[in-house]
């Protein structure tokens, strides 16, 4: 039974759900479509970027022909000018993973956002750390005269694992780690750090990776791609409605491009740029996904897509089968 309807089923069997992760440009898209049409699978994207309208083709945004009829959640959700918070997504997802279990269907969640997933698939509770009211409204308002730089330094230098993760302009999620950081003494990242070990799903965790070469390979062939396809002119149109200084143009794809068009560089510095720091991205996601969550890893071939498909689909359907049992 239910005790909500964004809440986790609280009876004694977990609700199953499938995860499939791994860096960018791996191929997660085409598989997970492919195994959604065999599981009786609905897709959740767990994708910190695919959530922004406007934002296609620099957040490699599943189309419509591709999805082959297969439900995608969690696409095209927010404004670009809107912020979003780990927290939020965890709210969103475990209420469509039980609505998809309504509907006597297996949710997946596909994408390469690290935090977002784990939020997700184990007993986080962000509401127990403590609040300040008067702590934000003081930050507002010093962000308001001061812009900020200076709160993001501070949090670089008291809490730099926090740092990392947030981005500079998610001015909301910079106030929440200072806020926990004065009221307690404690880093945020800590208590993200104590979260509870306990999986609340039954999840069959799948992660893609690659030889090394061939995944920046694809890297760089796909920015090529991108370029061709309109990236340029995409990133163009929210320039030209004054959207920035917001989390979403912060993305990769975006903030290069961005600076091209400030005339801060040229346009093959920025595409030269974008990368680079995709190639690192992938880098960075390889390493969360390793040292942090419970991954069962295949190795992805191209030029093996239907043996690759075929060893993957045996794994989870022999998974879920012995977890029924």
């Amino acid at each position: 039974m239910y005790t909500n309807e964004s809440s986790v089923v609280m009876t004694g069997e977990k609700q199953k759900l499938i995860v499939i992760i791994g860096p960018t440009a791996v191929g997660k898209t085409k598989l997970s479509i492919e195994l959604a049409k065999k599981l009786n699978a609905e897709i959740i994207s767990g994708d910190s970027m695919q959530i922004y309208k406007q934002m296609d083709i620099g957040t490699a945004k599943v189309t419509k022909e591709e999805m082959q009829g297969i439900p995608h959640h969690l696409i095209d959700i927010k404004e670009p000018t809107e912020s979003f918070s780990v927290a939020e997504f965890q709210e969103i997802v475990r209420k469509k993973i039980n609505e998809i279990h309504q509907r006597n269907k297996i949710p997946m969640i596909v994408g390469g956002t690290g935090l977002y997933i784990q939020s997700v698939v184990y007993d986080y509770q962000f509401t127990e750390t403590p609040s300040d009211d008067s702590f934000r409204e003081r930050m507002e308002v010093f962000i308001n005269e001061h812009g900020i730089d200076p709160l993001y330094e501070k949090l670089q230098q008291i809490d730099p694992a926090s740092a990392n993760s947030i981005h500079k302009n998610n001015h909301r999620r910079v106030i929440r780690a200072l806020e926990v950081y004065e009221a307690t003494g404690k880093k945020f990242s800590e208590y993200i750090n104590e979260q509870s070990a306990e999986l609340l799903y039954d999840v069959t965790l799948i992660g893609l990776t690659m030889e090394r070469d061939v995944l920046y390979n694809r890297i760089n062939e796909r920015v090529d791609i991108m370029m061709e396809t309109g990236l340029l002119e995409e990133v163009k149109s929210l320039y030209n409605k004054g959207i920035r200084d917001v989390q979403s143009v912060q993305a990769i794809g975006y903030k290069e491009l961005y600076a091209y068009f400030d005339g801060k560089c040229t346009l093959e510095e920025a595409v030269n740029q974008l990368k680079m720091n995709s190639r690192r991205y992938a880098k960075r996601q390889l390493t969360w996904f390793r040292n942090k969550m419970p991954v069962e890893w295949f190795e992805m071939d191209v030029d093996k897509f239907l043996e690759k498909f075929n060893e993957i689909f045996t794994y989870i359907a022999g998974k879920m089968k012995e977890e029924a049992n």
